[in-house]
């Protein structure tokens, strides 16, 4: 069956114009993948999360306190709202794994006697659960084990309450509260030194002292039931009991994190297919608007022989919607490739039971209807250019531009430059808003590259600021609950031990107006220097005498300044409310606090010296015997490490930053090569006959080459400088979009970072120079000097 006529043509014209159409369509595909990855990442997790959440009944609001006896759960269960609550026994340990000799804080948490929670509970990955009766059989968390290689059989020692207890892993699981594992008061996952064991509640007890008693409790919700108003009475409740305040999901550590990283995918699935899909149409408008200009005589006869507007713009309405269609097929294969590997990334990060990539119809639906609308919104005037061109007029041949000396010309300053260099300042000249739309393609193309490297840059700033400036000391030791300060004195008599500060952490609710904010104060001494408090030029900030020093981003949730005052309600112990002065501002970087005098947290508790942990400085290579004698001590619930922090840190961050970095690349470098080569195309298409002109009155390949691609070149080097400073602007919209409570992005301006981005743009022009310069030296000299002008 033969093709209509203006089918042919179509046909035509997209093999015509195939390498420009691949150059658009791989632009259209790098936002389409940015799109379709984010989108797919998002709905996998959202749905994975939900179905894990549903099945092993992830609980609606925690709670944790001193101790309270177990007929108290009744009281619990008659809230208003509650659907069902479990109580358990948790403890701090110390886990001594095989051959590992650094210390490793463990929680464990309690299972009803030889059975699965009711609520939060676990995912058998291998073994089985403990069983009824066996004090020392446990179950490890899924990374934990996979850390250190701990199967079901293996045995490990812990220490639980000053007392070592050999334990014999049974099993190997995952926990919907335990997504992201991560050990309080850190901000990336160390599964070598830190990990959560399962045990049988009456073992459990027994080694924490609290048989008959639970000190950890959680509630699932009734459909419609008001969390806010299930927290206030569980902390009621509680209160006589040590409650340290009840917390809801979007609080628990784990989700929060998940939130946070589902957040970030959102903003990438927003800001980055924009501007991929922004060039895109651009060059859209360019290609269809010069074919228009060129094919004026086609569109005359086809009118003449009585095809209508609508069939003269459909033609290239369909044209434009082959180049996307190419563009949506290229985005959907890299999105769901790039994808895979996201999702195998995250598969370390998350603890899910499977992480099954998938890619709902939503993906498909939003990539084509917004790259659609934006290529057609984008060559909307280019047909409307031919739909109202009359037959008469469309077959005479365009007006040529009016002559015009350019700056350098009306300046006198010719004589300083060759006549290749005036021609490619005139031509520049001469299209200013095309040369403006080119500079801006490369400098998007820069500025995404930069945001890439800028991550690496900002770990290390993060690195540097708070393990380099804030966090001074070799060790943090935690007490398994509030101890005298005779505690901080045996740490002292430590040999190896330079230095000891002791610091105070309450459970606090803090109030400006109807803003509350939940979290632990933090007491230190005055002058402290293994945790220095600095403001918002890193200087050394004094610690007040009695008002509160809060972080700059606690103070802006709060909407307070220095001199204002918050109402501070205490949420264990006495549970007194006191109005405290904001005695000033910090930075830091990761987490959110408060801080007050030592002596005046402890006075307004009411409980004298106690303090709730000590930071160590220590003599370089008596670390080993410190950690070891700190191992011993009964009191002690938690040891970290700085070094071992950082290392964790890097180690955690390289694979995500190694692709991240990777992915920008890709795709800012197929927005470079797309505007440059197209711009190339488009301009040699445009000036064929001025070239072929060139050759024949003696200019040779390669100096018609460099009138040519020297045009380029200047575009390039003039869209480095806004390139830079676009992506500086760019990484700090990214980095106020995706911060938060958890950590904040310091934006960092590296050499080293404009020096990358300027390389991949340069290597994309140089490509795209090698294959229009191929394409220039098989011009055809007489066929092109036929061409009327």
């Amino acid at each position: 069956m033969r093709l209509p006529a203006l089918y042919r043509m179509l046909l035509r014209e997209f093999w015509h114009l195939r390498g420009q159409a691949a150059a658009i369509a791989v632009v259209i595909g790098g936002g389409v993948a940015t799109l379709v990855m984010s989108l797919a990442i998002i709905d996998t997790l959202q749905q994975t999360r939900d179905d894990f959440y549903r099945d092993y009944r992830f609980g609606h609001v925690f709670a944790s306190l001193e101790r309270a006896p177990e007929s108290l759960v009744e009281s619990l269960r008659a809230i208003p709202g509650v659907q069902l609550v479990e109580s358990r026994v948790v403890a701090a340990a110390h886990l001594e794994p095989a051959g590992f000799p650094d210390p490793v804080a463990g929680r464990l948490q309690s299972l009803p006697d030889g059975r699965n929670s009711e609520l939060n509970a676990l995912f058998l990955r291998t073994g089985r659960l403990p069983e009824a009766g066996m004090d020392r059989e446990v179950v490890a968390s899924e990374a934990f084990a996979e850390a250190h290689g701990l199967r079901p059989g293996d045995t490990l020692s812990a220490i639980i309450h000053g007392h070592r207890q050999r334990l014999t892993v049974v099993g190997i699981a995952l926990s919907p509260e335990h997504i992201y594992q991560i050990q309080p008061g850190t901000m990336l996952p160390d599964y070598e030194r830190y990990g959560v064991l399962w045990m049988n509640r009456t073992a459990l007890a027994a080694a924490r002292d609290m048989e008959g008693a639970f000190n950890d409790v959680s509630l699932r919700l009734q459909r419609g039931a008001r969390e806010g108003d299930v927290i206030q009475a569980v902390d009621a409740a509680l209160e006589r009991y040590g409650g340290r305040g009840a917390i809801g999901r979007a609080d628990q550590l784990s989700h929060r994190y998940l939130e946070e990283e589902l957040n970030g995918l959102e903003t990438l699935a927003t800001l980055f297919p924009a501007i991929f899909l922004g060039v895109a149409a651009f060059l859209l408008n360019v290609v269809v608007g010069r074919l228009v200009s060129t094919q004026r005589e086609q569109i005359g006869v086809l009118k003449a022989f009585g095809r209508s507007n609508l069939e003269v713009g459909l033609h290239y309405v369909r044209l434009v919607l082959m180049i996307v269609a190419l563009g949506l097929v290229i985005g959907v294969g890299v999105g769901l490739w790039l994808g895979g590997g996201m999702a195998a990334m995250y598969a370390e990060f998350f603890r899910f039971p499977y992480l099954s990539f998938h890619l709902g119809p939503r993906a498909f639906v939003i990539a084509a209807l917004v790259t659609v609308a934006s290529a057609l919104l984008a060559v909307a005037l280019a047909v409307r250019r031919a739909v109202v061109l009359p037959p008469a007029v469309a077959m005479q041949p365009e007006p040529p531009p009016a002559f015009r000396a350019t700056v350098v010309e009306r300046l006198g300053l010719q004589r300083w430059f060759s006549q290749p260099v005036r021609m490619i300042l005139r031509s520049l000249e001469r299209r200013p808003v095309r040369a403006l739309m080119g500079i801006t393609g490369v400098a998007f193309a820069c500025a995404i590259l930069m945001v890439g490297r800028f991550q690496d840059a900002a770990i290390h700033q993060m690195v540097g600021i708070h393990f380099g400036l804030v966090e001074r000391d070799d060790i943090t030791v935690t007490f398994t609950e509030p101890t005298a300060r005779k505690a901080v004195h045996e740490l002292e008599a430590l040999p190896g031990v330079v230095r000891v500060e002791p610091w105070r952490s309450a459970s606090v609710e803090l109030r400006s107006g109807h803003r509350t904010w939940r979290l632990a104060l933090q007491g230190q001494e005055p002058g402290a220097e293994l945790r220095r408090l600095l403001d918002t030029d890193l200087r050394l900030q004094p610690m007040p005498e009695h008002g509160l020093l809060l972080t700059d981003w606690l103070a802006r949730e709060l909407d307070v300044r220095p001199g204002d005052r918050l109402q501070v309600t205490f949420l264990e112990g006495r549970r007194t409310s006191h109005e405290l002065l904001v005695g000033g501002v910090i930075t830091e970087l990761i987490g959110v606090n408060a801080y007050l005098p030592l002596a005046t947290l402890q006075r307004l508790l009411g409980e004298g010296s106690a303090v709730s942990g000590a930071r160590l400085q220590l003599l370089p290579g008596d670390r080993a015997s410190v950690v070891e004698a700190l191992r011993e001590r009964p009191g002690i619930a938690g040891i970290a490490e700085r070094e071992a922090a950082i290392d964790s840190f890097y180690d955690t961050l390289a694979e995500t930053v190694l692709m991240f970095t990777f992915i920008t690349t890709l795709l800012a470098g197929s927005i470079a090569f797309g505007v440059i080569y197209n711009g190339a195309r488009i301009s040699l298409s445009e000036r064929a006959r001025e070239l072929a002109s060139l050759r024949v009155l003696g200019f040779t390949r390669g100096e018609v080459a460099r009138i040519l691609l020297g045009e380029q070149a200047v575009l390039i080097l003039a869209g480095l400088l806004p390139g830079f400073l676009l992506g500086w602007l760019l990484y700090g919209w990214v980095a106020r979009a995706v911060e938060s409570d958890l950590y904040r992005v310091p934006v960092v301006l590296t050499p080293s970072g404009m020096a990358f981005a300027a390389l991949i743009v340069v290597l994309a022009g140089l490509l795209s120079a090698w294959v229009v310069r191929r394409r220039l030296d098989r011009l055809d000299l007489v066929e092109v000097l036929k061409t009327r002008e």
